[in-house]
């Protein structure tokens, strides 16, 4: 009887000590995951992942974390976890992230159709998981473009919210610039649509040719082959 006992306990510690490594196992992926997808964020990121009970789970030799439909890597939210094998099981690990930064909010009231100054912006540091998604962290990433809306004082600035200054106007005469592996010819064209740094403007060249490019800070358009 006493033997049957020692083997008893025996059995149940040794179970205990596999789930407790199953539990860490899961723990850990759940976590690398979100070192891994946090790297890019701007400002100091702090993960903690939250208890989890495996002790139902079937043994699983191979782990593979995810992000469930839905969720952020920001505040209160849960890693998926699933077992490739040998059985096939899925988990949700809560997990709380905080990203303490610099984030811009706006100074005073501003009216849609303005253009952003220096003066127009505060720089703020605080915890940024709870703010939306396109949060400017740097104000020269503002300064100089246009609100698409009016803006109360002290709301975070996102970059949907603004326009980047128009560096072409449809209508005007463009200096249109073809490039390619040892040549580039440049000639002139009227603008057939309004554009900014980076976006695609098409030109109408005298020969009434079409031809479409990317808009310059300068002016111009580039066409690259």
């Amino acid at each position: 009887m006493l033997a049957r006992l020692l083997l008893l306990t025996l059995a149940l510690m040794l179970s205990s000590r596999l789930f407790s490594a199953e539990t860490e196992m899961v723990l850990d992926t759940a976590e690398r995951y979100v070192h891994l997808q946090t790297q890019g964020l701007p400002g100091k990121v702090t993960i903690t992942m939250g208890k989890l009970d495996t002790n139902r789970l079937p043994a699983c030799t191979a782990l593979e974390a995810f992000s469930p439909p839905g969720t952020r890597l920001s505040g209160k939210t849960y890693i998926g976890v699933r077992c490739l094998g040998p059985n096939i099981w899925s988990v949700l690990v809560p997990a709380q992230i905080a990203v303490t930064g610099n984030y811009v909010t706006t100074a005073r009231s501003l009216a849609a159709g303005q253009a952003v100054q220096a003066t127009d912006l505060t720089t703020l540091s605080g915890d940024m998981s709870s703010l939306p998604a396109g949060i400017i962290t740097d104000p020269a990433n503002a300064i100089g473009k246009t609100l698409r809306n009016s803006l109360g004082a002290g709301q975070p600035l996102r970059n949907d919210q603004l326009l980047a200054p128009l560096v072409i106007r449809q209508g005007q005469t463009v200096r249109v610039i073809s490039k390619g592996p040892g040549f580039a010819v440049s000639g002139e064209g009227k603008a057939l649509n309004n554009a900014a740094v980076g976006q695609i403007a098409q030109i109408r060249m005298s020969s009434g040719q079409t031809v479409s490019g990317t808009a310059q800070a300068d002016g111009s358009v580039e066409i690259s082959f």
